[in-house]
């Protein structure tokens, strides 16, 4: 088994991949690009992931890219049974919360880390941002009822769906944005935080990339 996982460890997306891993105790090779490193539009890059986007990954002769994909390849593959549910109806509920996170949280919650974090503050639009932090603690909303019935959103074990939705929280409870009390989302929110891999993995300074719109 040779892995290695090309993009930035301040990335989102990178986390979901790199969070997944730490939870395996799995070793693999990281290259650093995008953002301050650059290199995605080399051409050996572009061979890889012709999306010039983060991350890529290739597992022997294997090259994947889009985070989804990638962390559901390796659940199936070297996590069955634990984050990847063996009976088709218990993966079902994980992926329709790993498409929803895709589809539908990610963008809201991103839009607000973008409008209020990543655009500097002379750009910034009040109402965008007052618009995105309510849409995305409305979609919170769904999450906190579902976790007031299991303790993870597909059911009583972590997946790769909590994954996919968990990369948000550091963020989330670090920007200065208003948080109204959703008690079970908080508490999902401290049994991933108490998780070493989440905390190496997901636990990462975002600070080069304030007021940075591009590199």
């Amino acid at each position: 088994m040779s892995i290695t996982l090309w993009g930035r460890r301040n990335s989102a997306n990178v986390q979901k991949v790199s969070w997944l891993l730490a939870e395996l105790e799995m070793r693999y090779d990281h290259i650093p690009v995008g953002g301050s490193h650059g290199g995605l539009d080399t051409p050996e890059y572009l061979a890889l992931n012709p999306n010039a986007k983060v991350p890529t990954l290739r597992d022997g002769e294997l090259v994947l890219w889009e985070s989804h994909a990638i962390v559901r390849y390796l659940s199936a593959t070297y996590a069955s049974g634990l984050l990847w549910p063996v009976e088709p109806r218990d993966r079902a509920l994980v992926d329709q919360w790993t498409d929803w996170v895709a589809t539908t949280y990610q963008p809201a919650w991103v839009g607000v880390f973008w409008d209020l974090v990543r655009t500097p503050p002379a750009q910034q639009n009040a109402e965008a941002i007052r618009k995105g932090v309510a849409e995305t603690v409305r979609l919170q909303r769904i999450m906190d009822s579902r976790l007031a019935e299991v303790p993870y959103l597909a059911g009583e074990e972590l997946t790769y769906a909590d994954i996919v939705a968990g990369v948000s929280l550091y963020r989330w409870f670090t920007m200065p944005v208003d948080r109204p009390s959703l008690p079970h989302f908080e508490a999902w929110h401290e049994r991933l935080r108490v998780r070493k891999a989440f905390q190496e993995a997901v636990c990462v300074s975002y600070e080069e990339l304030v007021g940075r719109l591009a590199f």
